[in-house]
């Protein structure tokens, strides 16, 4: 229903590019340049500024820009308020989520929610919290899960919950029957840690930021917590995971867990982009997962 020439506008000066509006809009990059170009004849006025690979919007550019943001929001206003009277949640939406979140914590929310709105579906995309966040800012995915705090201002950024990291070490160990300790102790032995990008690589190195001044003597990086903890049950380190993901190990007594001192924690967020085009499918899938993270805020996931 809105102007197409509009949309696609709006979405090239939200985010400076053609390149990545075309892949956000699914379209290709000459039929993005052909709609902006209708919309600056039909204003008989320049709407970006085009130098050196760079664009930027005009004086004229930024008052259509004001504009379609209010626009938009007033039509997503609509169709959720026509929406909500003949009671139809239906439509298809796009998850991403960082890999912690996506094998231990979505499964059963998403669960949930496909039981209570069976016309919804949903696809997920899994990778690192840094991946998620360039999605949600490309507008790839409708709604990003991240285990890292978050610095584009422009995302809507909301804490489901607290997860708590454990350091985790063979039953065999030297540290394996210690209740808590610090990070300089840990840091003694060979450490397996996650990626970089990953949110709990960043969360890690922001602790150790504030309260170790030795580095990490990294002896593997892996992709995923599963490796991490088959590479610590092999006994070739130690490391720090959510205590979420070891629950399964923690029964079979194939790996121990030992508390931080000072305690390490982190959110896990819901980062979405403001309101524009949204689903009412999209708003339902927030209240129910805010409602899902607050029944569960006590529990390990």
């Amino acid at each position: 229903m809105a102007d197409r020439r509009l949309q696609v506008f709006h979405t090239v000066a939200r985010l400076l590019s053609f390149t990545k509006a075309a892949e956000s809009l699914h379209m290709t990059q000459p039929a993005v340049t052909f709609q902006v170009r209708q919309l600056e004849e039909y204003f008989n006025t320049r709407l970006f500024d085009r130098t050196h690979n760079r664009i930027s919007l005009t004086e004229a550019g930024e008052r259509v820009y004001g504009y379609a943001d209010r626009i938009f929001d007033l039509y997503t206003d609509m169709e959720n308020s026509v929406r909500e009277m003949t009671g139809e949640i239906r439509g298809a939406l796009t998850i991403g989520a960082s890999t912690t979140i996506a094998e231990y914590m979505l499964p059963s929310l998403l669960g949930d929610f496909g039981a209570r709105y069976p016309e919804v579906t949903i696809h997920l995309r899994v990778s690192n919290s840094e991946g998620i966040v360039s999605m949600v800012e490309n507008n790839t995915i409708d709604l990003g899960v991240v285990e890292a705090p978050v610095g584009n201002k422009n995302l809507v950024v909301e804490v489901c919950r607290r997860d708590q990291l454990v350091a985790i070490v063979p039953p065999n160990h030297d540290l394996a029957d210690q209740e808590s300790l610090n990070i300089e102790q840990l840091l003694k032995y060979p450490f397996i840690c996650r990626e970089e990008g990953s949110g709990t690589r960043e969360v890690i190195n922001e602790y150790l930021g504030n309260y170790c001044d030795s580095p990490l003597n990294i002896s593997m990086e892996l992709g995923s917590p599963e490796a991490v903890k088959g590479a610590v049950e092999a006994g070739m380190g130690v490391s720090v995971v959510s205590r979420a993901t070891i629950q399964k190990e923690l029964k079979l007594d194939t790996l121990r867990a030992v508390n931080l001192v000072p305690k390490l924690e982190r959110p896990f967020s819901f980062v979405h982009q403001k309101q524009k085009f949204r689903l009412r499918a999209m708003e339902e899938l927030l209240d129910f997962a805010r409602g899902y993270c607050e029944l569960h805020a006590t529990e390990q996931l």
